[in-house]
């Protein structure tokens, strides 16, 4: 799980995680950023020899860091159209020296999602239909854009092949689309794993 240059004091609680970043981001964290217990019970489901995840609005990176010291043997990738939080994922990841996990910045309709195999998503649109738990105001947020990336997502998730594994976590049953079979869900309902038919 951990190799001998990762420390493991980061990965006791959440508050010795965030510490990996300004006070201004730790802030965010509860509302924002996935949660050590759920990094690692999404990644269990997730992560397999020489996969490919891809978490969806990555943030600070957190999740990807995480899920990277947790299992080694699967790489994972994160798409972040904010450059400041990309780069202290960036930070994050050089501090704790996981190599198994790489950061992008740009927007998640520019990528090629056939180089994925499977998915993890933690409600990345809310913020454009609930402004009062907006990150900041870098970029534009609306109920169009709510509604263009919920239909972006739900036809990507469609098109991929049968066996593609999705973990969410607060996200709406409508974003996903019928061909996925819940398997799994748990912390009172809100984190949900889906195998695609």
């Amino acid at each position: 799980m951990y190799s001998d240059t990762i420390s493991i004091s980061y990965f006791r609680k959440d508050a010795a995680f965030d510490t990996l970043y300004p006070i201004h981001i730790r802030e965010l964290s509860q509302m924002h950023w996935t949660g050590l217990d759920i990094s690692l019970e999404a990644s269990n489901f997730l992560a397999a020899p020489g996969a490919s995840i891809l978490d969806i609005g990555s943030g600070v990176g957190k999740f990807c860091i995480a899920s990277g010291v947790y299992h080694p043997e699967a790489t994972f990738y994160g798409i972040e159209q904010r450059e400041e939080l990309f780069n202290y994922a960036e930070s994050a990841k050089a501090q704790i020296g996981v190599p198994n996990v790489q950061f992008m910045h740009g927007n998640l309709t520019n990528l090629d999602y056939d180089l994925f195999d499977h998915f993890y998503f933690f409600n990345p649109f809310y913020e454009n239909i609930e402004p009062s738990i907006r990150i900041d105001y870098s970029v534009n947020t609306s109920f169009d854009l709510y509604n263009y990336y919920t239909l972006f997502i739900y036809e990507m998730l469609n098109k991929r092949p049968a066996g593609t594994r999705l973990v969410t976590f607060h996200a709406p049953e409508k974003q996903i689309p019928i061909s996925y079979r819940l398997v799994n869900n748990s912390y009172s309902r809100v984190l949900k794993m889906w195998i695609k038919q």
